[in-house]
């Protein structure tokens, strides 16, 4: 009897995908490709890996480590490499799994002392697998403003100040991406070992793996001269548009959100966490009853779609992008495209984005890392990459990625127009403060972040956010009692403040809001509400 036509079709695409993947060779371009893309958008550096069937077939650097300098880009130059250090505390955590020290489904509360949600049945019921799949009941960013851009608070203390972070919705009922519950699972490991995060990832992880270069600790980062430097785009009206510069690394890493996003690797040590990954646990060339990192269990469990993603389709010209179904897992996303499930993670940190995909239907992972904000090369390399790897005829997705990125730019940009515009029309230019300046100054708090104080300086107000070092800025009178504050580091997001007052015509009350439209979601200015202390 002759084969359904549904089975003879499914047969030719996976042996489309087989022909298409498990042999191919990477793109015969790639070089000039990724050269020609750097130089249109103004890459400084960047690092691609590449492995096929377990071989790590691409490592290498492109352009150079900073500008202004011809210390080339090579295949051990460091990367911060972002939120795609969430999969390596996801494999921390996985290894205490193995190892019977945690269950995925034990109680947080009973692995770390002190552990506090705003809810207390919500205290009660968190899980390990909870702080890792997004889906607490925390805002967007919920929190991040405790350590971004820097902080003087330790692990501990953030653990402590969760339990102020008013949820946005109940408990397991949606998705919204945080990473502070990334650093209690950093505090909950070293509760469990003893070990701080960072040494555990570096003892029980990075050296078994053989990634001995790769680092967990800002220090050493900054100790070896082999590292990409980092920059953005910070002169022009919103952040991301303007004149590239390098940024001053050491004011925007801070150790304390490592489980977060702060590992450091290059492009010959993430070959082999790609390997890994495909492998299932095992170690490059260990064979099937070799030596393993992880349990094969583990890395079904790390893989396991655990909360739905919504999707928002993507307009015009990257529709295509838009997956069937998205999802969570432990430290990784698990969606479709072209019909083909992809596990995937990006990443951004102060001037560095990278983005992790593998395919394992094909065997085939990558890795890439830039030492600048400019996501539309990443992501439009990384479909074009996939493309090749599924057959798919060729696409210049990088050029797409920058007509999407143009029309968000110019959206914001009228949004800033029409809200100037508004400001005008209602007087805010002649306008003056509803209070004297004094009547600003004072000391305030916010539950969660902590203290904030405005004074007044040589006839201007200026504000200090006293947990963060450096996050100090001037006010201008926008209009009413909102006043817009311009940070001394230009790398913070301008934020518009407002002064609430009571009957008596006293302050009683602060709220922040971006003033860009497309500020990232780390600055939760709209989380904040600080009272006279």
């Amino acid at each position: 009897m002759l084969p359904s036509r549904g089975f003879r079709l499914i047969a030719f695409a996976m042996g489309a995908l087989w022909a298409a993947g498990a042999w191919a060779a990477p793109p015969a371009d790639l070089d000039a490709r990724v050269e020609a893309a750097m130089e249109e958008y103004g890459v400084p550096g960047m690092a691609i890996s590449i492995v096929e069937g377990g071989e790590n077939v691409v490592a290498k650097g492109y352009g150079v480590r900073r500008l202004g300098s011809s210390e080339p880009v090579d295949a051990d130059t460091l990367f911060v490499i972002g939120s795609t250090t969430k999969a390596f505390t996801a494999a921390a955590l996985a290894i205490l799994v193995d190892e019977g020290r945690i269950g995925w489904d034990d109680k947080v509360a009973d692995h770390l002392p002190g552990f506090q949600m705003y809810d207390p049945w919500v205290t009660r019921e968190m899980t390990v697998r909870d702080l890792l799949v997004h889906r607490s009941g925390l805002g967007l960013g919920a929190g991040d403003l405790m350590f971004v851009p820097r902080t003087s608070r330790s692990r501990l203390d953030i653990v402590h100040a969760l339990r102020h972070i008013e949820p946005a919705t109940s408990f397991r009922s949606g998705y919204a991406y945080d990473n502070v519950l990334y650093v209690v699972a950093g505090q909950l490991i070293e509760s469990v070992t003893g070990q701080t995060w960072e040494r555990y990832v570096r003892e029980h992880l990075l050296e078994p793996a053989g990634m001995p270069r790769s680092t967990t600790d800002v220090a050493d980062l900054f100790a070896n001269p082999d590292r990409a430097q980092p920059h953005a785009r910070l002169d022009g009206r919103i952040r991301g548009i303007g004149r590239q510069e390098m940024l001053d690394e050491a004011a925007g890493l801070p150790q304390v959100i490592a489980p977060a996003g702060l590992l450091a690797s290059n492009a010959n040590e993430m070959g082999r966490w790609l390997s890994i990954q495909l492998g299932h646990g095992a170690l490059p060339g260990a064979g099937e009853d070799g030596a393993r990192l992880f349990s094969e269990a583990a890395s079904r469990e790390m893989w396991t779609p655990q909360v739905h993603v919504p999707i928002h389709p993507a307009p015009a010209p990257i529709a295509e992008t838009t997956p069937q179904f998205s999802s969570y897992a432990l430290g990784w996303g698990v969606q479709d495209y072209r019909g083909v499930k992809i596990i995937e993670h990006g990443g951004a940190v102060f001037g560095m984005q990278s983005v992790v995909v593998l395919v394992p239907s094909l065997d085939v992972g990558f890795a890439m890392h830039i030492n600048s904000e400019d996501g539309v090369v990443l992501k439009g390399l990384m479909y074009e990459l996939l493309d090749h790897y599924l057959g798919a005829p060729r696409r210049d997705w990088v050029a797409d990625f920058g007509a999407f990125k143009q029309a968000r730019v110019d959206a914001a940009l009228d949004a800033l127009d029409a809200l100037e515009a508004d400001g005008k029309a209602r007087g805010r230019s002649s306008g003056k403060p509803l209070l004297p300046l004094s009547g600003y100054v004072g000391a305030y708090a916010d539950p969660w972040y902590g203290p904030m104080g405005v004074a007044l300086v040589d006839g201007r107000l200026r504000i200090d956010f006293k947990r963060t070092p450096g996050m100090q800025g001037t006010l201008a009178h926008w209009r009413f009692n909102t006043f817009r504050a311009d940070w001394d580091d230009p790398s913070i997001e301008p934020a518009y403040v407002t002064f609430g007052l009571d009957a008596e015509g006293k302050v009683d009350r602060v709220t922040l809001k971006a003033v860009s439209p497309l500020a990232d979601f780390s600055f939760d200015y709209q989380d904040l509400l600080f009272t006279p202390e």
